[in-house]
């Protein structure tokens, strides 16, 4: 595991973090979607990478179920994507 994550990896687990904390549970891959302006296949080949860096664990089969495996406080700020 490295433990370090990209900047983009970073703002994705800012994104997972700021959304618990607005809406008391996880977002789901399509609010992802939304946020970042990308296609639901980039969100989950992102989601698949933070859980297979160890930056994120979900329960297999529930829905809104990603949870930090690291401290919030290592997050950067989370930046409003422009298009």
């Amino acid at each position: 595991m490295n433990a370090i994550p990209t900047a983009r990896q970073a703002q994705f687990l800012a994104y997972i973090h700021h959304y618990d904390m607005v809406n008391g549970c996880a977002p789901a891959e399509a609010d992802m979607q939304r946020f970042f302006q990308i296609t639901a296949p980039s969100v989950h080949s992102m989601v698949l990478t933070l859980e297979r860096r160890g930056f994120i664990q979900r329960v297999p089969g529930q829905a809104r179920s990603i949870t930090l495996k690291i401290p919030p406080a290592s997050l950067p700020q989370l930046k409003r994507v422009q298009r």
